[in-house]
């Protein structure tokens, strides 16, 4: 007769898996409350210790981990030595599993004591799916009740196919490792370790990527706290892989301001940003910066939506909402524009680490988390106070857009933006130009810039369109030429010593 050990933490479906498998002549071996499970929905089950001849030990820790269950499962039933060796000890083959693990990524995130968090990484379950993974060949191994249904249909005929058996096994080194991975980083809290380990789970399959033509999926970390895998989807559309770059910088951008704050976003590169009194208030002045982009964009806040800003949001036509809350009313209003994504966030952006893919290879860093804690004033002319808080703003706005960028903006929000320039002087002339559409507004206002100007060209652009002050991080070997200009021309120049180059 054949056996099947079934040992499961998550018991949905496992009846009809069991069934399958009991209709076709296996014994059912399993282990605590699996077995009591099984034996209340009606089966015959053989309890591993019947099988071990020895007792359940320190605290369940130890329960399946002996040869007569590895034995069992390890050997190959076509090498006569294997067979033989089974006979002489006394040990029976194990020709199905199916186990899930105990629930380690939900749990690593709870607020629960260290010493709770060990006692969800599992020991056994990890080990005997890997062992029947790597003899595939004579075991079927089931980690995922998932694949319940397609193991019943084939069971029907009496055999899991070849094919079939290599993929679940190879299912099974694909949780274990990111199983692996989670405990790793739960455990070692190395910013850089050895080996870069990330436990990512698919979250959903996307129509297509950046292009009709690329294929993508979007994962979630389960060794992190973060939007994607913590968000309510409210209404609309699924998101595509474009949606999802440019929420996650959205998101990330609104995040870096305490008061009530808006960002439109368009093509990864934030398009308006503002805070005001409220969201409508914020929204406003955001969509303000720059109406003709935000148009198809990304709007992102950080506070609750209300009923007055939702009417105004939906004048315009938008592809992602996102924010921490919706009064019902503004859901109510969203209504009438299924198609419009709207997206609430659990959580605040937790990630601390930028990952890129390069051919051969990843780069990762941290995150520009860096707070300007002291401006330095290098030119004789002072900022005023309203320019020292516009720059304050600036500096967190210009943090999530695309290097060479250029900020300009005015009481507390942007009038230009210009990123993803190969020079600064094209992202000055840019983001000037743009703001100078109302040159009652623009007059006086702040220049932000990501990285140092390396000659004077940006200052004097400055200076031409009527720009108050101007913060940027200073380092040039020509920063004299830059201050000079700005004496001749009566400009504040601040520096703040902190680079915000974004690639």
């Amino acid at each position: 007769m054949k056996r099947i050990l079934i040992s499961v933490y998550d018991k949905t479906g496992v009846e009809r898996i069991a069934k399958s498998f009991w209709d076709n002549g296996y014994e059912i071996i399993s282990t605590g409350g699996t077995a009591r499970y099984l034996k209340e929905k009606g089966f015959e089950v053989t309890d591993i210790s019947e099988i071990t001849h020895f007792k359940e030990m320190l605290d369940g820790r130890v329960k399946t981990l002996h040869p007569k269950i590895h034995g069992g499962l390890l050997a190959v039933r076509s090498n006569p030595e294997h067979m033989r060796t089974l006979e002489e000890e006394g040990i029976g083959t194990v020709d199905a599993v199916i186990v899930n693990l105990y629930p380690f990524f939900d749990n690593v995130h709870k607020d629960i004591d260290f010493d709770e968090k060990v006692e969800f990484i599992d020991i056994g379950g990890p080990t005997m799916l890997r062992s029947a993974a790597k003899n595939f060949r004579d075991v079927i191994v089931i980690c995922d009740p998932a694949d319940y249904d397609e193991v019943i249909e084939q069971m029907k005929s009496g055999e899991v196919s070849f094919e079939q058996k290599k993929r679940l096994a190879g299912k099974v080194f694909n949780l274990t490792s990111a199983y692996d991975a989670a405990i790793s980083n739960f455990l070692l809290e190395e910013e850089f370790p050895d080996y870069l380990t990330l436990p990512l789970r698919k979250k959903e399959q996307l129509r297509y990527g950046e292009n009709p033509h690329q294929r993508a999926a979007l994962y979630e970390n389960l060794s992190e706290k973060g939007l994607m895998n913590h968000f309510v989807q409210i209404q609309g559309k699924k998101l595509s892989y474009n949606n999802i770059n440019d929420l996650d910088v959205a998101y990330k951008s609104v995040h870096e301001f305490d008061d009530p704050a808006c960002v439109g976003l368009k093509h990864k590169c934030p398009c308006g940003v503002a805070i005001g009194k409220d969201t409508l208030d914020a929204y406003q002045k955001a969509y303000e910066s720059d109406p003709v982009s935000i148009f198809g964009g990304i709007v992102a806040f950080n506070r609750k939506v209300t009923r007055e800003t939702a009417t105004d949001l939906v004048k315009n036509f938008l592809e992602v909402i996102v924010a921490p809350d919706y009064e019902e009313e503004a859901l109510e209003i969203f209504k009438k524009k299924r198609n419009l994504r709207i997206l609430k966030s659990l959580v605040k952006p937790a990630n601390n680490y930028a990952i890129n893919s390069v051919d051969g290879g990843m780069l990762i860093q941290s995150t520009d988390k860096s707070a300007v804690e002291e401006f330095k004033t290098v030119t004789k002319s002072q900022p005023t106070n309203e320019q020292i808080e516009d720059m304050q703003f600036g500096i967190k706005a210009i943090k999530n857009c695309t290097s060479n960028a250029i900020l300009i903006v005015k009481n507390q929000k942007t009038l230009g933006i210009c990123g993803g320039q190969v020079n600064r002087i094209w992202a000055a002339q840019q983001a000037l130009e743009r703001a100078n559409m109302d040159k009652k507004t623009s007059k006086g206002a702040v220049l932000v810039s990501d990285a140092f100007f390396p000659f004077s060209d940006v200052v004097q652009a400055a200076a031409e369109y009527g720009i108050g002050a101007i913060v940027q991080p200073g380092g040039s070997i020509r920063d004299k030429d830059s201050i000079e200009e700005a004496e001749k021309n009566d400009i504040p120049m601040v520096f703040t010593g902190v680079r915000h180059f974004k690639h």
